[in-house]
């Protein structure tokens, strides 16, 4: 990218199968084999998956059931989030040798403002090339970037020529790009959201740059200005490092409403999983599990719970979840969504902003 006065220069870095290839980097064996990170147990869930893994449909939040069904020849390997967190250090360090700039959304994604950079260099394309060499360097592992003048943008770049590739989304070519992309793929509009906008035909970027901002604010709410702007190419978030996480959740949209107490309750755990699986990895603990429950007219409750000292892991979390779930039971709509969000947090690190998309 050119150095156009007023256009930012935004990176999104992000490292290939990560958890999978830190695995097969230290255990050369499992090199080339398909591999999932997580539990191998009736009810566990794939933390991530090797490239290998991913051609036969495995992928993570997965049942581990479903991947091993998918793939037999599944090896399951456990999560070493300490190993993790160094490699992300390391990269972490990498990062701010070009700028201060930087926003982590997980271990293994960041956003760069290289717009103004310690390098001094002008051309963003050439800085994402010497951070993924050096990545490779210092780390053994391979990463992808995208390059463009907002964080959309740069989001949806960093997938196109993955793995260990990178592209670029001009200011000139950002609104052509984005009213060909199927909304489906859109960063941010999962497959819930993105199944309503095909009831108001809507499935392509084009489609959504034709709805008003009065339509999209009366059936999407609170996210409609954002999906007006991405669908003119237009994001106007900043990097922001300093930005506080109160909380860490995750929820998932059913294919088919629930009103079955068991069911729902079994559909929690991959949700307790993952959310315990990102505190794990991020020295993160609390003392707050709300639920969530949207029904199916799009109405929602929540309940909460706060214990006296942190909540001792995923048994424990459960089982708050599932009293909490019992207690609005028997449901008066069927259930379409769950969440579970920890909050009372122990940590106040900062640059950690919950992901668009933190359900399964």
């Amino acid at each position: 990218m050119g150095c156009a006065q007023n256009v930012r220069k935004i990176i999104h870095v992000d490292m290939d199968a990560f958890y999978a290839s830190v695995e097969q980097r230290d255990n050369p064996e499992l090199h080339g084999l398909p591999l999932a990170v997580g539990g191998s147990a009736a009810r566990g869930v794939v933390a991530a998956a090797s490239y290998e893994a991913r051609v036969f449909g495995v992928h993570s939040a997965m049942p581990s059931v479903t991947a091993k069904r998918k793939c037999p020849d599944l090896i399951f390997v456990p999560p070493r989030f300490d190993v993790y967190k160094a490699v992300s250090q390391q990269i972490r360090e990498i990062f701010a040798e070009y700028t201060p700039l930087i926003e982590p959304l997980s271990l293994d994604e960041a956003y760069l403002d290289v717009t103004e950079n310690l390098k001094g260099m002008e051309i963003a394309t050439e800085i994402a090339l010497e951070i993924r060499a050096k990545i490779k360097a210092v780390t053994g592992l391979n990463a992808s970037a995208g390059i463009s003048y907002n964080k959309f943008l740069a989001k949806m770049a960093s997938d196109l020529n993955k793995p260990n590739g990178q592209a670029v989304i001009t200011p000139k070519n950002g609104p052509g790009f984005v009213e060909a992309l199927p909304v489906k793929k859109f960063h941010g509009i999962g497959p819930a959201t993105a199944e309503r906008m095909k009831r108001h035909g809507i499935e392509t970027g084009l489609d959504l740059k034709s709805k008003s901002l009065a339509f999209l604010q009366q059936n999407f709410g609170k996210s409609g200005p954002y999906f007006y702007g991405i669908a003119r190419g237009i994001d106007e978030r900043q990097v922001r490092p300093d930005r506080i996480r109160k909380s860490v959740g995750a929820e998932d949209t059913f294919v088919e409403d629930i009103d079955d107490l068991d069911r729902a309750k079994a559909d929690l755990r991959p949700l307790a999983e993952k959310v315990c699986r990102y505190c794990e990895a991020h020295d993160i603990t609390g003392k707050t599990v709300t639920v969530k429950i949207k029904y199916s007219d799009f109405s929602q409750a929540t309940r909460s719970q706060t214990v006296s000292g942190a909540v001792s892991g995923i048994d424990q979390m459960l089982e708050i979840a599932e009293y909490l779930l019992a207690s609005v039971f028997p449901f008066k709509r069927p259930v379409r969504l769950l969440g579970i969000t920890l909050s009372s947090l122990n940590t106040e690190e900062s640059g950690q902003e919950p992901q668009l998309a933190l359900g399964l």
